[in-house]
């Protein structure tokens, strides 16, 4: 096969009529024989819309490859992907015309790969494949013209098979593996003489050989085990072929296995090669499968269809689903500006009869990061309940102490919020038992989250439409919501309450009022189901404790229309009874300023009289939605707040400590001193030693950015630039892999912080890591014992991923945690003293992805920054050209470069049109109660027309 560049032919043009070729198809239509023109550019692909040869399947590309027959000079040539402009001629490429993006599996001729923009001049005889492991693809199998110039292409047939014979003997020899090749060409030559012969391939022979043919893409399928105790890295497909020890890495489908017993998947992502999942592993058709990935334009869209998609008409029941990212992130307080957001998380939820299991990797769903590059993979398998748990799904339970499963189900229903469809999820989650859990989970979602606050007794409920008059049981207590109240413009404005009477009044109720411990009053949530413009509405009253007239209250406002969405259903089923608080002086000022600032309001919630029914009454109507969007929005710690709230339930002294090391492939540009010594407070880390006794007082010896200056905490894993050009590819696998920016370098680099990232064990080394793990490890003094924690997941060492801690003006909440990323890992807790007589496990036991102890930086490294490897790359341009154009990946990077902290205090314009519309309407009924019933359907009437814009 000859490659390379052509522009003009040195050849004489022959006078030529007209040409054709004949290709016959492998694959599906092992019986057709296609017979094209000359001078004709033919797309070959899975789009029917811009492809004259359609394959349908995922492991062909939208536009996978173009071919020609060129009448001037009679060559039939072939090139990967498809050129900008359809006038485009292979023939002359070089000049003008560009070819788009390449194709996701390739174009092989031969058995060699095509290089991108190079094109391959094809004979008779010559094998091209699409997917290899699916033996896509065809077979040229004739070419003729008419009135041919016997002194140019005399003998034609046999000179073109003879350097097709040439061709393939080259590639035999430049093979890593002849041997591996022959047995693929002689499983293609038999393939071919079955269709020669009109006689398709029996497929369950095919499959069957597929298995055991040693030339296979991958190891025929086996399981993998796992107590959940440790976590293990992928498999290198390039340097573990022939080892079957599972220490040495697992694979995708090694985690699927076996395939068919699967009753559905969900996965979350950054970013995914769709095709090749589900090629690689081999799934289904008909297996329903959700993929939660990342998608800048779909995640910040304020469209309800822009949220899902579905992919593939041969896969129906695949849907991709692009969560949401909140108002409160985006600039400016404005979606349309976006804002510093990713969502990032790596989790495989496998789903089968009796178990269902969970997997949190590093690794991001492409095939570059399964196969090349190093990553941590745990998983652990739950069993199935005999009578579903609803209330796990909100914390742990006498029956379940663990609570795995709730923040798994709330990590869910963040990804799937408003999308109905995928809120059997839930329903799902609560019948598995997730108690034996051997981590904790550690989850970030975006948002500006205040301190989750502590249970208060109620008076009031919201339950089954009516208003209960009763006390609350802490026993019966599943959470908290914070939300808001909309609407205080439209009722104390000066536009409405001209004379101040409203504002007077609710000034005296609340004066009346006794705040409780947090600072806070009951109020009285209402159900108003006569409101045309909301059938969900819920209004939010003040009552006079001291009075016990029904007369002595005010209507404050009103639960934001998506709150209220929910909160409706589940109090009207009698599934859920709901209680509120608010801020009685932040609720003043926001009255007698009459702007439209939001009104914190507390929304607990607690089991209702049905809540045990909830197994029959879930499926009715949207309670599941509704459930969904609660679990979403319920209070939970996340980041950094997640992480201390998991590593304080034991102690980690500070004189034993041996060594606190985080190794990323990113980090982030915000990071400073200040979120270092977040980090490391939340870790447990403390000034200096202390006694029993001054643990209590949480800002006792609370480590400080000064002493993060002054002594570094943490030791910061990350390669330098000599080790990426060492590596495999001259570093080309790291090149979209590693995020540390020039200047964050040069700020961070005083500091001491970075040590060298050599992968482990050592048969990795050359190979790039793409993990996130962190470690602390300490050592008994009494037996030598070591003891401690570790992080694995998907955060990287950024504030955008943990958090950002904001101590804004004076608030009735605190400080609070500013997350930009959906993110997702585990914390393994090895105690220095075990609990309930179990085995103490020493943390050494677990094998960590790269060196400790790590050399640290000598003063010539320099880490791999984009900056340092572009100049190495340009250094080996000429050498590597076309390998880096072959390289198409994605970044996997966080970009935080222009992160900014945004609080949104206001009203958005829905949410104020929603309020002035349902008090418009409320003011209606309460002047026209029901023995008007004519004037009120005027009233009410009149009120639509004026808010008709909504």
């Amino acid at each position: 096969m000859e490659e390379d560049h052509l522009r003009n032919s040195d050849k004489k043009s022959t006078s030529l009529n007209v040409g054709f070729f004949y290709l016959r198809l492998l694959g599906n239509d092992l019986n057709k024989l296609l017979c094209l023109r000359s001078d004709r550019v033919y797309t070959i692909g899975r789009n029917p819309k811009h492809c004259k040869i359609v394959i349908d399947s995922p492991a062909i590309s939208r536009r996978h490859c173009q071919i020609l027959l060129s009448r001037s000079d009679c060559k039939l040539r072939l090139i990967d992907g498809s050129f900008e402009s359809p006038r485009c001629d292979p023939s002359r490429i070089g000049s003008k015309c560009k070819v788009c993006r390449v194709s996701s599996n390739g174009v092989f001729v031969n058995g060699r790969r095509l290089p991108r923009g190079v094109v391959a001049e094809l004979n008779v005889g010559d094998l091209i494949l699409l997917c290899v492991k699916k033996k896509y693809g065809f077979v040229v199998e004739k070419i003729v013209f008419s009135k041919v110039n016997q002194n140019v292409l005399s003998d034609t047939t046999v000179s073109l098979r003879a350097e097709s014979l040439l061709g393939q003997l080259r590639s035999i020899v430049s093979s890593h593996d002849p041997v591996s090749y022959l047995r693929t060409l002689r499983n293609v030559d038999s393939t071919i003489r079955s269709a020669d012969s009109e006689k398709p391939l029996n497929k369950d022979v095919a499959d069957k050989d597929e298995i055991s043919n040693p030339s296979s893409n991958r190891e025929p399928d086996v399981g993998c085990r796992s107590d959940g105790k440790t976590f293990f890295l992928n498999r290198l497909t390039c340097i573990d072929h022939g080892v079957p020890d599972q220490s040495m890495g697992v694979t995708l489908p090694q985690l699927l296995h076996p395939v068919v017993t699967l009753t559905q998947i969900f996965i979350a992502t950054f970013t995914c090669d769709v095709s090749w999942f589900l090629d690689y592993c081999e799934i289904p058709n008909q297996l329903p499968i959700t993929i939660a990935c990342h998608n800048k334009e779909r995640c910040w869209s304020a469209s309800q269809d822009s949220r899902t998609a579905v992919p593939f008409s041969s896969y129906p029941n695949l849907l991709l689903v692009y969560p949401r990212f909140p108002d409160e992130i985006a600039f400016g307080k404005d979606r349309k500006k976006h804002g510093v957001a990713c969502h990032h998380p790596k989790l495989i939820i496998l789903h089968r009869r009796d178990t269902m299991r969970v997997v949190i990797t590093s690794a991001n769903l492409v095939s570059r990061q399964w196969d090349h590059i190093t990553n941590t993979v745990w998983w652990q398998d739950f069993p199935s309940r005999k009578i579903a748990n609803y209330s796990s799904l909100f914390g742990p339970t006498e029956e379940d102490k663990a609570d795995f499963g709730a923040h798994l189900a709330g990590f869910i229903a963040s990804l799937i919020n408003d999308i109905p469809s995928q809120a059997h999820w839930i329903d799902l989650l609560a019948k598995y038992d997730f108690g034996e859990a051997t981590c904790h989970l550690i989850a970030s979602v975006p948002g500006v989250y205040a301190q989750n606050p502590s249970y208060l007794k109620s008076n009031y409920s919201l339950c089954a439409k009516q208003v209960l008059n009763m006390n609350s049981h802490p026993g019966n207590y599943l959470g908290c919501v914070h939300t808001s109240v909309v609407g205080l413009s439209h009722r104390f404005g000066a536009s409405v309450d001209s004379n101040g009477g409203q504002f007077k009044m609710l000034a005296t109720i609340l004066g009346r009022c006794q705040e409780n411990s947090s600072g806070t009053v009951e109020v009285i949530l209402k159900r108003n189901m006569h409101i045309p413009a909301d059938a969900n509405a819920v209004s939010v009253i003040i009552k006079d404790k001291d009075v016990n007239s029904d007369g002595d209250s005010i209507l404050l406002g009103f639960l934001p229309k998506e709150i209220a969405k929910w909160v409706s259903p589940l109090s009207d089923s009698a599934l859920l009874s709901f209680s509120a608080f608010i801020y009685p002086k932040e609720t003043l000022e926001a009255a007698y300023a009459g702007a439209n600032t939001r009104v914190q309001l507390l929304l607990y919630l607690s089991k209702g009289p049905n809540f045990d029914r909830m197994t029959e009454l879930i499926h009715e109507g949207l309670l599941l939605a509704s459930l969904c969007s609660l679990l979403a929005l319920l209070k939970r710690s996340f980041g950094l707040w997640r992480l201390q709230e998991v590593l304080s339930q034991h102690k980690w002294p500070e004189s034993l400590e041996t060594e606190f090391i985080y190794g990323s492939s990113s980090v982030g540009t915000s990071v400073s001193p200040d979120f270092l010594a977040a980090f490391s407070t939340a870790a447990g880390k403390k000034s200096y030693n202390y006694s029993d006794s001054q643990e209590s007082d949480p800002e006792w010896g609370r480590w400080r950015a000064e002493h993060e200056l002054r002594k570094p905490s943490i030791k910061f894993l990350f390669p330098t630039i000599d080790r990426v050009r060492s590596g495999v590819c001259g570093g080309l696998l790291s090149r979209y892999l590693l995020c540390l920016s020039e200047k964050t370098w040069q700020r961070l680099r005083p500091m001491g912080l970075f040590h060298d990232a050599i992968p482990y064990p050592s048969h990795r080394i050359g190979y790039p890591m793409h993990v996130k793990v962190a470690c602390r490890r300490f050592q008994s003094r009494a037996d030598g014992n070591s003891f401690g924690w570790i992080y694995c997941g998907s955060h990287n060492f950024s504030p955008a991923a943990w958090g950002q801690t904001l101590h804004p003006s004076p608030s009735p909440l605190g400080p609070k945690l500013h997350i930009c990323n959906y993110e997702l890992g585990i914390v393994f807790l090895y105690p220095e003293h075990s609990s309930s007589g179990e085995a103490r496990i020493n943390i050494d036991s677990v094998k960590l992805p790269f060196v400790t102890p790590a050399p640290k930086y000598k003063p010539e490294d320099r880490p791999a920054t984009p900056q340092a490897m572009r100049e190495v790359f340009a250094e080996a341009q000429s050498l590597v050209a076309n390998l880096m154009e072959e390289m198409n990946g994605v970044s996997e990077v966080d970009d935080d470069e222009d992160e900014q902290i945004i609080e949104v205090s206001e009203e958005g314009d829905e949410e104020r049109i929603y309020a002035e519309m349902l008090l418009g309407q409320a003011l209606v009924i309460e002047m026209w109660p029901s023995q008007n019933p004519i004037m009120r359907i005027i009233m009410i009437t009149r009120s639509f027309y004026v808010t008709e814009f909504y």
